[in-house]
This record gives C-alpha cells, structure tokens and sequence, in this order.
C-alpha cells in the first residue's frame, strides 16, 4: 500500500463534501507531476486530505478506489483521474504550522513541492500525521 496527500481548497470541495457525497473524481489536475502520481494510485491507498489556502490543514483520510482513468472533464486522454472515499476524520486538524514545525517532517512533499496538489507520502510520514491528529 502508498499513501498519498491530496489538495483542495475548502471553499472548493471540502472534505465534508466528500464525506456527504460518499465518493469522488479527483479531476482537474493538469500538473504532470500531480499526474504521475495520480497514474500511481491503486485501490485501497490511503490518502490524507488537505485542505489548502484559507485552512491549510490535513483534515480526513480517504482510500482510493478506482485506479487511474482518462479524465472526463479534459480534452487530452493524457490527463487521468481516480475515485476517492471517505475513510475517516481525523479527530484534531493538523495544520502546516505543526507539520512545519515537526522536524520528522523536513522533506515532507508538501513542504518541498507546496504547489503540487497530489504528492507521495513515506508510511513514516503518513504515521507522523495520522498521530499528530488522531
């Protein structure tokens, strides 16, 4: 299993979205990279949910659940997408100025690449934050 850090501005779709929908098409990005790493996902991945701009937070954990597929909102078949589920909360949000501060988290992606909405996570770092907000 990978896990992953997904971006979304909770203005835009939040996590609560995510929870009342029950199910997602993370669509949209047009970042190769962010693509690369969305063609890496595999069904059952777990995915810490980050809300980003106004909150800057990691906020849920979903799973994917449908692999990478062409994205139907784009032109070009190059751009995929995957389905995401809601698969917890997490009790206290972590916020950027925690993950900052931890050094365990020195290169973590999200602060490395902070305008990548799709980043890989080491299972170190994925336990370090699911920890800090649960």
């Amino acid at each position: 299993m990978q896990h992953w850090l997904v971006k979304s501005e909770p203005e835009k779709y939040a996590w609560a979205d995510l929870v009342r929908d029950g199910r997602a098409t993370w669509d949209g990005v047009r970042n190769y990279q962010a693509r690369n790493n969305l063609q890496q996902m595999q069904p059952g991945d777990l995915v810490l949910y980050y809300h980003s701009v106004s909150e800057k937070a990691v906020v849920g954990i979903a799973k994917v659940d449908k692999a990478a597929y062409p994205d139907p909102s784009a032109d070009d078949p190059k751009w995929v997408v995957v389905d995401l589920v809601p698969f917890r909360d997490f009790k206290d949000p972590v916020t950027l100025e925690q993950i900052k501060k931890d050094k365990r988290l020195e290169n973590i992606a999200l602060l490395r690449q902070s305008r990548l909405s799709v980043m890989p996570l080491t299972s170190e770092e994925f336990d370090i934050l699911l920890a800090l907000g649960n």
